[in-house]
């Protein structure tokens, strides 16, 4: 393989990353080597290297295990749900509908929203008066990537409540995909035909149903589907000072156990009053942080409860109360 391809691959496509040692050699481990072969075949079957690149290894060992099955076909056995898609960008717009619309490839797409540029985006959907319409995924179209777009790319994607988002790119920095990709955005660049951007388009799909099914599962669980009014809190009935100062408070008994709730409450005080002020991208954010805050705020309260029956128990003063409440 030359290496002027291996490069392309790595810096454009993110497709292998090798480490890099003292003198500036790449050092590609046993796995490296497996991938860059799987890439190097798989592209010499016609597959599109815009494709394969987000695909994890053993993704593409099946592929290669089913030669005979074609890429339109093997992205179609796999995907077959519906997205959602907002595209910025009229141009990537009237490709996606040419794709999808005129030309049926197994997936079922629904456009949204088109817009021109990402604030326009933001706009109209803080204008809405509905807050029903939402995206599976945004996917933003730019002729060239400067550093600081992420920033507003996350802002879009979250006032539309999108699970992901991507990038479709002609020129770019390796700074400004390097920022796209810490964020958690799919980077692509352009490709010459249309075909390589429904496999991308597709394989963009088949990524957003796996995180959105990891989440189903996340949020099956008891701990988040607590309601936020289940149980009232009240505020602090400690201050920092307070507790500072019977933590430090001797006792008759071997353990600290006075010492170590006095710890613990300075601890989940300060994560309710963190969550409270935390920055929120989204609504979904905001009900994120408003569940973390009510969480921390009952546990305080069972540890100040605690801590009241360890102060009874062990004959020490309790500390005085910041938010006295009548019997």
């Amino acid at each position: 393989m030359p290496v002027a391809t291996l490069r392309i691959w790595e810096q454009r496509y993110q497709a292998v990353r090798p480490s890099t040692a003292a003198s500036g050699h790449r050092l590609y481990s046993p796995a490296d080597v497996e991938r860059a072969t799987l890439l190097r075949r798989l592209t010499a079957q016609g597959h599109a290297i815009g494709l394969l690149a987000s695909l994890e290894t053993q993704q593409m060992r099946e592929m290669m295990r089913a030669p005979e099955v074609s890429q339109a076909n093997w992205v179609e056995a796999h995907l077959q749900s519906s997205i959602k898609i907002v595209v910025v960008g009229q141009s990537l717009a009237s490709r996606v509908q040419r794709l999808f619309y005129l030309k049926p490839f197994g997936l079922k797409v629904q456009l949204v929203g088109v817009f021109n540029n990402l604030a326009a985006s933001i706009s109209a959907k803080a204008s809405a008066q509905s807050d029903d319409q939402t995206a599976d995924m945004l996917i933003l179209e730019a002729g060239s990537l400067q550093t600081g777009i992420h920033k507003e790319l996350i802002e879009a994607q979250g006032a539309w409540r999108a699970s992901s988002a991507a990038v479709f790119y002609r020129f770019s920095s390796a700074v400004a995909r390097a920022e796209l990709t810490n964020a958690g955005v799919a980077v692509l660049s352009e490709p010459s035909d249309d075909n390589s951007l429904r496999q991308w388009l597709a394989t963009l799909q088949k990524n957003d149903a796996q995180h959105n099914k990891a989440a189903d599962v996340r949020h099956s669980t008891p701990p988040v589907s607590v309601g936020l009014n289940e149980q009232p809190v009240s505020p602090p009935l400690f201050d920092d000072v307070a507790l500072t100062q019977f933590a430090g408070l001797s006792t008759t008994v071997a353990c600290e156990c006075p010492s170590h709730l006095a710890e613990l409450l300075l601890q989940v005080s300060a994560f309710e009053k963190y969550s409270s002020e935390c920055a929120n991208r989204s609504a979904a954010d905001a009900r994120l942080h408003a569940y973390l805050q009510h969480v921390a705020g009952s546990a305080r309260m069972l540890f100040e409860k605690a801590l009241e029956q360890v102060a009874i128990a062990e004959g020490l003063p309790l500390p005085p109360a910041s938010n006295p409440v009548s019997n």
